[in-house]
């Protein structure tokens, strides 16, 4: 069910996903707890999920209902997995290899990226940008299953292809 909430297959779920996430950061903001007590109550709630799932799913989803078509759809969400860790590695692999190979470049790049990230850190508050983040990474299956995603990246990868283009003819 999850992965069916976080792919969109209904029109509804972008709306109750960001309900769930907006309640969930509106309360935290409204009781303002201290880390340690934020620390707790999540730790509590995992707990309580940990004693409680395996005594109810029985019950709502039913034991012997695990059908051929869910096998395969939970093998396409586990290489999918599997997949974005691959990506992620690669990308951090073509970091490090970024610094092996021209460092000046890798420095400019990451001393331009953390202060971009810092000054972003420095005017927007935690919690906000907490929830930004949060709600994007709950967003993207469902932006990435729908295309958009792939249409804003083409639309951007235009641009910069026409300012490039723009600025050859200019030297030229």
């Amino acid at each position: 069910m999850t992965d069916k909430v976080l792919r969109w297959e209904r029109a509804w779920f972008p709306l109750a996903l960001m309900s769930v996430v907006s309640f969930s950061f509106l309360m935290i903001y409204y009781l303002d707890p201290s880390v340690l007590s934020g620390v707790s109550c999540l730790v509590m709630f995992l707990c309580l999920a940990d004693y409680l799932v395996p005594a109810l799913a029985p019950r709502i989803f039913g034991s012997n209902k695990w059908t051929t078509e869910q096998q395969q759809r939970f093998h396409e969400i586990c290489s999918n997995l599997v997949k974005s860790r691959r990506r992620i590695v690669g990308w951090w692999k073509r970091l490090f290899t970024l610094k092996e190979e021209k460092p000046k470049m890798y420095f400019m790049t990451m001393l331009f990226s953390l202060a971009v990230v810092a000054w972003i850190g420095q005017q927007v508050h935690n919690l906000f940008l907490t929830y930004l983040i949060v709600s994007f990474l709950l967003l993207f299956p469902g932006l990435n299953q729908h295309g958009i995603i792939t249409k804003y990246v083409g639309m951007a990868k235009r641009e910069i292809n026409k300012l490039l283009k723009h600025k050859e003819k200019k030297n030229e």
